[in-house]
């Protein structure tokens, strides 16, 4: 397994900034890909609460899976960064 960052860490505050190979980049759109995908069937194929339950889990899940991924593969870990190392 590759132990490659795949994103920096943020200058000040907490968690991850940009990518900074393609498999950040991927990350990324895949994460774009699946919520925009889940928020379009939830709006094609569901009605009423089901419908909004539905878009809440179509970006929830998504979001869920990403943020995993980017924690395990920024640069560092993740902590609160204070800029003191400038």
């Amino acid at each position: 397994m590759d132990d490659k960052p795949w994103f920096r860490p943020k200058v000040l505050g907490y968690g991850a900034g940009l990518p900074i190979c393609w498999q950040g980049w991927a990350t990324v759109a895949g994460f774009i890909g699946a919520t925009l995908l889940g928020a379009q069937l939830a709006i094609t194929y569901l009605t009423g609460d089901l419908r909004h339950i539905a878009l809440i889990a179509a970006v929830a899940v998504p979001l869920a899976v990403v943020l995993s991924i980017v924690r395990k593969k920024t640069e560092g870990g993740w902590h609160w960064r204070d800029g003191s190392h400038l």
